[in-house]
């Protein structure tokens, strides 16, 4: 929209989100009664995409569709959804869009269906024209934005590195927005009461004097409630980074870290490049000496990775106390070389949108089941925070993954599901759990849970805990402990 020049006033940019019927979103759009419609598709909306552009094509087959998005942009002759669309653009889309527009306003159709985008650059020419250069959006966000969401920003575009199952590792060059106007911006932002900044860069941390300057300049206008959200490369991060990261109060920063492995061998194979004593240098000094929220990412299937390899990974992870360890199955982005594994390895995808691996060589799909269980409950008791003090009684004398893998199939012949589980119930398991299947001590555990489930901002007296331990006296209103009219806490 913002480099969309004297088409911008023509234009109606609307949102919606994937809880919503295709049909509502082609009542919305047909209400403009556009002649184009344009379509970002990625790996999480294709289906509810794929519905849209097929309705629309039916009810009004005059208006134009132009497609763009990761998901579109590769392995575009094997989608429906690119048969259907007029024009389909792959890449950056940020000018190639605007100058479609203009040339399907003005009556002229383009030969090609599939229109390659120009790699737009951010900086205006050496010969001083900035007919190329992109426009920052910021201005874009409305007052609902500024009072309700976390605010997108990037500094700047690409990846250096080539890791085979990831889209960024076919964005190259590294492009960086200029500082001076991107600063403008947050600038503005922050004057607007934006608080909540999520930085969409790959690699925030890779140019440190750019990266160094942008803490800098939020730092020196750092109010109560400010909040940094930044991906960086876990083994890059001199002193001088460190120094301006350590100065942020608790909370202010959060930094994803995405591991993916520990296994050398499985990280050559996908070409990734990672310094694991370095990367574990920089958790613990983050972890100890500043007030950084850690984001962590494992990932399950990766070509020669077997469980064994993966649980060794986590629990080395472990021991460096990230406040969060998310355990993503591998899924095949279209476009990424990770398929050249898929006969030596014997990797096998879902056909369906994520793109999820279903199997390989070393996890058949049995196994593979067990890993989805296990990251699920994994969110549910070690990513929700919701069980600080408990939860480390399953691992005290053992390995965190097998302790966890072993409470997860358990869990799973209990209850048979891994979602819509209220706390208590999540509770009350764990404490089964301990007491019977590890022998642990039933009062001190029951304390541990006790503390967690206040910790949690519950009030009420847990009937499982009632007798095991003293409770406080019931409030007013409750029966033995239960509130009459409980409200539904689910995780």
């Amino acid at each position: 929209m913002a480099n969309l020049g004297p088409l911008q006033s023509r234009a109606v940019m609307l949102e919606f989100d994937i809880n919503q019927r295709p049909t509502d979103m082609l009542e919305a759009i047909l209400q403009q009664e556009p002649k184009i419609v344009g379509i970002g598709v990625y790996i999480w909306n294709t289906t509810q995409s794929l519905q849209l552009v097929a309705d629309l094509k039916r009810l009004r087959p005059d208006i134009l569709i132009v497609l763009g998005g990761p998901e579109v942009s590769h392995e575009t002759d094997q989608q429906p959804i690119c048969q259907l669309a007029d024009y389909v653009i792959t890449g950056e889309a940020d000018l190639a869009f605007a100058q479609l527009c203009q040339t399907l306003l003005s009556g002229r159709r383009p030969l090609m269906k599939i229109i390659p985008a120009e790699l737009p650059e951010f900086e205006a020419k050496r010969d001083g024209s900035s007919a190329s250069s992109v426009l920052l959006p910021y201005e874009l966000y409305d007052e609902r934005d500024v009072a309700h969401r976390v605010i997108y920003v990037e500094a700047s575009r690409g990846c250096p590195f080539k890791c085979e199952f990831c889209l960024s590792s076919l964005d190259v060059p590294v492009r960086n927005v200029p500082l001076e106007s991107f600063l403008a911006s947050m600038g503005r932002l922050l004057d607007r009461g934006v608080r909540q900044f999520k930085f969409v860069d790959r690699t925030f941390n890779l140019n440190l004097n750019i990266s160094r300057a942008i803490l800098d300049f939020f730092f020196e206008r750092f109010t109560p409630g400010l909040f940094l959200h930044f991906e960086m490369i876990p083994d890059r991060l001199p002193e001088a980074l460190r120094q301006n990261i350590a100065r942020f109060p608790a909370g202010a920063l959060q930094f994803e870290v995405g591991i993916q492995t520990f296994n050398e061998e499985v990280s050559n194979l996908i070409s990734r490049r990672q310094d694991n004593a370095k990367l574990e240098d920089n958790l613990r000094f983050l972890r100890e000496q500043t007030g950084v929220h850690i984001h962590t990412d494992l990932i399950v299937g990766l070509p020669g990775e077997d469980s064994a390899s993966f649980g060794r990974g986590f629990d080395r992870l472990m021991a460096m106390r990230p406040q969060e360890i998310q355990v993503g199955m591998l899924k095949r982005l279209r476009g990424t070389p990770i398929t050249r594994h898929d006969q030596t390895w014997g990797m096998i995808y879902s056909p369906h949108p994520p793109y999820e691996i279903l199997q390989t060589k070393l996890l058949d799909f049995a196994v593979m089941q067990r890993m989805r269980r296990f990251s699920r409950y994994w969110d549910l008791f070690g990513n929700s925070g919701n069980f600080t003090d408990s939860l480390p009684l399953l691992w005290q004398d053992g390995s965190p993954f097998e302790n966890l893998l072993r409470f997860s199939d358990w869990l799973y012949a209990q209850m048979g599901r891994n979602h819509g589980i209220a706390l208590q119930e999540l509770a009350e398991k764990l404490l089964l759990f301990l007491t019977t299947e590890l022998q642990r001590d039933r009062v001190e555990t029951a304390h541990a849970i006790w503390r967690d489930y206040q910790r949690c901002g519950r009030s009420d007296r847990p009937a499982f805990l009632v007798g095991v331990i003293d409770l406080p006296v019931a409030r007013k209103g409750t029966r033995d402990g239960l509130p009459r009219r409980q409200a539904r806490h689910l995780t």
